[in-house]
C-alpha cells in the first residue's frame, strides 16, 4: 500500500482548487432582454436569454408571449424543448392540429420539424425554449403564422 505525505496532498489540493472554474450567477436584470422582431414574431414577445450557447453550443431563451403573439413557424437542426414556466399557449406541428401547453409541460420539437408556438388568443404564456446549434445555426426561421393558420383547430 503506498502513502501520501500530507504535504503532497495539500500541494495537490491547491493546485487543483488554483486552476479549476468557479460557479457564476446572473441576475435577471443582468442577463436583460429584447422585444421579438417583427420578422420572427406577432404581436408583443419579449425574448430574455437564460444562458449562452457555451455548453456544446446549447442555449436557452425565456419568451413570453403576450395574448395573441405567436412565433413564426421555424425549425431547429438539433431540437428544441420548450419548458412552460407561467401561462397557457399553444404549439402546432406543420399538417397536425394545434395543442396546449400550460404550466410545468415540457414540449419537445424534434430536429427539422416545422412548427410555432405562442400565448392563446385569451391568455399570455412564459416558457424556457432550450436548443443546440449545429454549425452556428439553433433555428431556422419561416413565414409568419397567419390569423387564419392562428385561429385554425
Amino acid at each position: 500500500m503506498k502513502t501520501i505525505s500530507l504535504t503532497a496532498l495539500a500541494l495537490a489540493i491547491a493546485t487543483t482548487g488554483a486552476t479549476a472554474q468557479e460557479m457564476t450567477q446572473t441576475t435577471q436584470l443582468e442577463r436583460g432582454g429584447q422585444i421579438g422582431g417583427e420578422e420572427t414574431f406577432t404581436g408583443t414577445v419579449f425574448v430574455a436569454p437564460v444562458f449562452p450557447g457555451n455548453m456544446n453550443d446549447v442555449s436557452a431563451g425565456e419568451v413570453t408571449f403576450m395574448p395573441g403573439a405567436r412565433s413564426a413557424w421555424h425549425t431547429h437542426p438539433i431540437g428544441q424543448y420548450l419548458v412552460v414556466t407561467s401561462g397557457t399557449g399553444w404549439y402546432q406541428e406543420e399538417g397536425q392540429p394545434k395543442q396546449i401547453m400550460r404550466t410545468g409541460d415540457v414540449v419537445f420539437a424534434p430536429a427539422d420539424v416545422n412548427h410555432w408556438h405562442g400565448a392563446t388568443d385569451s391568455t399570455a404564456v412564459t416558457h424556457y425554449a432550450i436548443q443546440a446549434a449545429e454549425d452556428g445555426t439553433a433555428v431556422v426561421w419561416g413565414d409568419l403564422v397567419t390569423d387564419e393558420e392562428y385561429a385554425a383547430n
